[in-house]
């Protein structure tokens, strides 16, 4: 199962037009995404408030995480404050694997941003926390909070921009994409063997753990005959003929 390190903005101090702050609305923007992780089989840690860029790379790179997403909203200089839109997908220039995160990312904002034309990605060795990563990532400025539109768009589309964010991560890790629902608890219904926990829902897709006769599963989503669970933990797909 894919792991990411997810770090919403700590940055308080960069207020909203509307009002907030980057910190504020970032956060909630990540308490909108949590939602689909665990149903798409989408590991994760998160940074908190009280954090920084610094403290959180340095917890992200002590673990072992396939992808760092940083949550951030932008502002122009004093010269053009309030003046810039955009959404801005930053990237490490020789990290193909953050280069092709940040195209998916882009090419999904274009979808439900309300200028396209303005999502652009860009490769950066300064952000430290694409520079400094040892997972590959992407920090994605969602939009800027000193442009009274942009700010607006923010606030009022978070779960929008959310399941947009959470569509762009499936697709990078190669997985279908499921829509949260209510997860329940499931008992493993076979005659024999073992109920294969696979790492995609696919029969050629690899075992990473197996159940047996009359184990309880927590189903966490539904997708073409499979089921996303969650088993002693370990997220995955069984077919869910097997799952009662």
């Amino acid at each position: 199962m894919p792991c990411i390190y997810l770090s919403p903005s700590t940055q308080e101090e960069n207020r909203y037009v509307t009002g907030g702050t980057e910190e504020y609305y970032m956060n909630l923007l990540a308490d909108e995404l949590v939602p689909y992780l665990r149903p798409n089989t989408i590991c994760y840690t998160r940074n908190t408030p009280d954090m920084t860029a610094v403290s959180s790379v340095r917890q992200a790179n002590q673990g072992d995480y396939d992808f760092y997403l940083a949550l951030h909203s932008n502002a122009a200089g004093p010269s053009n404050s309030g003046k810039v839109r955009g959404s801005l997908v930053f990237y490490y220039p020789t990290s193909q694997k953050g280069r092709r995160a940040a195209e998916i990312f882009a090419g999904n904002l274009r979808l439900i941003y309300p200028q396209p034309s303005l999502v652009r990605t860009v490769s950066t060795t300064t952000l430290y926390e694409v520079a400094r990563s040892k997972a590959p990532a992407n920090l994605v400025e969602i939009a800027y909070h000193d442009n009274l539109e942009d700010a607006q768009w923010i606030t009022e589309n978070l779960p929008a921009i959310a399941s947009n964010l959470a569509v762009s991560l499936t697709q990078y890790f190669n997985l279908p994409f499921i829509v949260p629902g209510p997860e329940w608890w499931g008992t493993v219904a076979i005659s024999s063997g073992a109920l294969n926990i696979r790492s995609r829902p696919d029969l050629t897709s690899s075992v990473i753990t197996r159940a047996y006769k009359g184990d309880k599963i927590k189903v966490l989503g539904h997708w073409n005959g499979w089921y996303s669970v969650d088993y002693n933990g370990t997220l995955g797909y069984a077919s869910a003929r097997y799952i009662r």
